[in-house]
């Protein structure tokens, strides 16, 4: 039986009505408790029914739950319900196996972060989880998250993650692949993302008069600054980047591109598309045609690069020009 919210509150009210002594509890007396511990909880006025609560009886009392010692008590044709022992309950109880596995599941997801800078409690945090548990029992590790512990600007997620929050304007010392020396900017933090093992945040930049990104890993220092925090009425986050590859999001129009795809390469795209767009046009002999409708950025450009003689941009030409530049550059550093 899954374990939500909803089971977990009536599991609960039971537990309560179970290790009571000054009322005996029938089907119809533990039904009404919990319908009103559901209502107390969400404000739905539904509930559950008979059979729902025999189930949750059944599954308290199994060995995947939390065995518990319930009395059968007949009184004519209705039985009333109460604990062995006035003193158990299941929040005295070791984990079920439900419980268990879930906790080693959040284990597994709080693991990614350990080692991250500002993030040294959750090293804690599982230890403690574990050690109070008894969830490692020599377990291996079998999953692993794409990560760089070693890259710059990860302690500044969360300075960024509170200021977003608190709706604070910033002081950001941010210093561009381009640029000789870092500038002082200020700046209004809305939204933060990561893409391709590098976080970026976005928000108003007040010199430019326009939403930005930053890298995390370009950012010097960072600062609460005098003003009014300017909220986020313009952008949704949700769509802003439907329109693009990766995180640059230029102010262009959308435009579509038809790539020819080898048919070596193309099991492999048809299972990881090149962007949501991505659809085909017709099938060649030795090649398929796909288009993407996007807006053309530099992430493009290197995603494209990444295939090398896999894939050809037939439109639209400047794109095509540009990957036709970009390859007789390198093909000059290998000579």
């Amino acid at each position: 039986m899954p374990t939500n919210k909803h089971a977990l509150i009536r599991y609960q009210a039971l537990d309560r009505c179970f290790a009571s002594r000054g009322k005996r509890y029938f089907m119809e007396d533990l039904l009404e408790a919990v319908n009103e511990a559901l209502y107390d909880y969400s404000g739905t006025t539904e509930g559950i029914k008979r059979r729902q609560l025999f189930e949750d009886i059944k599954y308290m009392e199994s060995d995947q739950g939390w065995a518990i010692p319930l009395e059968h008590h007949k009184e004519g044709r209705r039985v009333w319900y109460r604990y062995e022992d006035p003193d158990f309950s299941i929040n005295k109880r070791p984990l079920n196996e439900d419980e268990a596995e879930q906790l080693k599941e959040a284990l597994m997801t709080l693991s990614r972060f350990k080692g991250m800078p500002q993030f040294e409690w959750v090293d804690e945090l599982v230890a403690r989880l574990e050690a109070g548990f008894g969830l490692r029992q020599g377990a291996e590790r079998i999953i692993e998250f794409e990560e760089n512990p070693y890259l710059k600007g990860s302690e500044h997620i969360t300075t960024l993650f509170q200021a977003i929050l608190g709706k604070q304007l910033l002081e950001v010392s941010y210093q561009g692949f381009k640029q000789a020396k870092p500038a002082k900017l200020r700046f209004h933090p809305y939204y933060l993302k990561q893409y391709n093992n590098r976080w970026f945040t976005f928000g108003l930049n007040e010199e430019l008069g326009r939403i930005t990104n930053m890298a995390l890993d370009r950012i010097h220092t960072l600062a609460p600054a005098k003003g009014k925090y300017k909220p986020n009425v313009e952008v949704d986050f949700t769509e802003f980047f439907e329109d693009v590859v990766g995180v640059t999001v230029p102010v262009t129009e959308v435009q579509q591109v038809d790539i020819r795809v080898s048919m070596g390469l193309w099991p492999y795209l048809a299972s990881k598309p090149l962007h949501g767009s991505q659809k085909v046009l017709r099938k060649e002999k030795d090649a398929v045609i796909i288009r993407l409708t996007v807006k053309l950025n530099y992430e493009l450009q290197s995603v494209l690069l990444s295939y090398g003689e896999d894939v050809e941009v037939l439109t639209p030409a400047e794109l095509r020009t540009t990957l036709h530049e970009r390859a007789k550059a390198l093909a000059k550093r290998y000579r």
